[in-house]
């Protein structure tokens, strides 16, 4: 069948809006008719090529839509139910059958490969294989086929223009304190970075009941909206000093940290800003072969731990139900993070997106 589709035909270009086509789902396949996608700071580097994905390609993976036709293997959903879309995972290897889908053995190969293990692609234009399947689900196109594994049923009264980013971004901002850190009501906790994963781990910090949660941004008007999300305290990494500041604030260092921005400095200084036994994670990508540095003999005494987190350390299946029913309830209200824009503008919100004037663009079909 024919599908309209933003492809990604050379690094570091604007995507170009075109008609593909698309075969036929495989039996452990959905075919996704989507109605929005949350557009990610994954999408971009992707597009540059920080990562091998090949070119042209068809990205997105925050898709949120109606099940237009299923596999024969697929008993999960039927045609005409809602879902949300997130990674892809084998759902076999030792980690995912230990509840640890998102260090899948096949993470790499099923995310970022751009075809499936048989080496077709979904997509094709004027008789040339277009990456397809990025994270299971190549969401910038109207109609996709998904991996069953990236699909999360939710209710048909669900927003979907609205939830649609909680396949990744906002998990994993959310994911990484409640799942990863699991801070105790009454802790401290700094946010590194005030972008769309930062604000959506302050959101987690918040529900989690930390007491002392500090935002850390170079931008004062992210620094503000933190504030008026739950921040007791906020600091300009431009102007000040962040670990001197974190230390006087918190009487000698904060418990917990999330490193969310992938900059060197920034991570170095997440480790100078933890107290002693403090537990620090780190969600920012940055490009392959980037190096921060670890002063071994001054942070050896102090015993903390920082740990590498991907996706929130989320089972998309459970955890982004509880994402959907914190939002309903009015708790995680994620939703003052993002913006709506016609899917014929999505260069536009890639271009906000980098330019900082949109936290999380959400792209309607």
């Amino acid at each position: 069948m024919k599908t309209t589709a933003a492809v990604a035909f050379a690094k570091e270009q604007p995507l170009t809006i075109v008609e593909i086509d698309l075969d036929e789902p495989r039996a452990n396949e959905v075919r996704i008719r989507m109605v929005a996608s949350g557009v990610c700071h994954t999408d971009a580097i992707v597009r540059d090529q920080w990562y091998p994905t090949p070119l042209p390609a068809v990205l997105g993976h925050e898709g949120a839509g109606v099940v237009d036709a299923v596999g024969s293997a697929v008993t999960k959903v039927v045609v005409g139910d809602h879902v949300l879309l997130s990674f892809d995972h084998c759902g076999e290897c030792a980690n995912c059958a230990s509840g640890l889908p998102s260090y899948c053995t096949n993470f790499f190969g099923a995310n970022f490969g751009g075809r499936r293990a048989d080496g077709s692609s979904g997509f094709s234009h004027n008789g040339e294989q277009i990456s397809s399947h990025f994270f299971g689900q190549s969401s910038f196109s109207q109609f996709a086929n998904v991996s069953a594994n990236s699909v999360v049923k939710v209710s048909k009264t669900a927003p979907l223009e609205i939830l649609a980013p909680l396949g990744c971004g906002i998990q994993t901002g959310a994911g990484a304190v409640l799942n990863s850190l699991n801070p105790p009501a009454g802790s401290s906790i700094v946010i590194f970075g005030a972008g769309a994963v930062g604000l959506s781990g302050l959101l987690a910090a918040v529900i989690a009941g930390c007491t002392t949660i500090i935002a850390v941004d170079v931008h004062d008007s992210r620094l503000a909206f933190a504030r008026e999300l739950g921040a007791t305290h906020i600091i300009n990494a431009s102007t000040q000093d962040a670990v001197a500041e974190i230390k006087q604030i918190t009487g000698g260092g904060a418990q917990f940290a999330l490193e969310t921005t992938g900059v060197p400095v920034v991570f170095s200084n997440m480790t100078y800003s933890l107290a002693v036994r403090g537990h620090a994670v780190v969600v920012g990508a940055a490009a392959l072969g980037t190096n921060a540095n670890f002063d071994i003999g001054s942070l050896l005494p102090m015993g903390i731990t920082v740990t590498m987190v991907v996706e929130g350390d989320s089972v998309p299946s459970t955890f982004v139900p509880q994402l959907v029913d914190l939002f309903e309830r009015g708790l995680f209200p994620f939703d003052k993070l993002t913006k709506p824009y016609p899917f014929a503008e999505i260069n536009q919100a890639f271009d906000d997106s980098a330019a900082g004037l949109t936290l999380k663009p959400i792209v309607i079909f």
